[in-house]
């Protein structure tokens, strides 16, 4: 789901370290990945809280409504944000768990 809507690559999987299976997503050379964890015997729950975010900035506001529309094809589903100011220049999104992604159409104002 991750690697379609976000143009992610499997960069590496595990399976039963100490009881847990695994599965690494980005993008070869960043800087960052995601790694999704399952525990044998265990049911995780759902995400506790709806400010719970992975932020991404897209300037571009053709690339952003790509990103968007690829989230959707994706099975996200378009949700409305906790926090006003990711409404403002952004649209969040929520995978099959209830963990949110934003897409924000700005620079990172680092």
């Amino acid at each position: 789901m991750y690697c379609e809507a976000l143009g992610f690559s499997v960069l590496a999987t595990f399976k039963d370290h100490d009881g847990f299976d695994g599965t690494i997503v980005g993008r070869p050379g960043d800087p960052y990945h995601l790694e999704f964890t399952t525990r044998h015997g265990y049911a995780a729950p759902e995400a506790p809280d709806a400010d719970n975010l992975l932020v991404f900035y897209v300037p571009d506001a053709t690339e952003w409504e790509e990103y968007s529309s690829r989230l959707l094809r994706a099975g996200f589903r378009r949700v409305d944000a906790l926090n006003p100011f990711w409404e403002r220049a952004g649209r969040t999104f929520a995978d099959l768990d209830g963990y949110r992604v934003v897409i924000q159409n700005s620079d990172w104002p680092h």
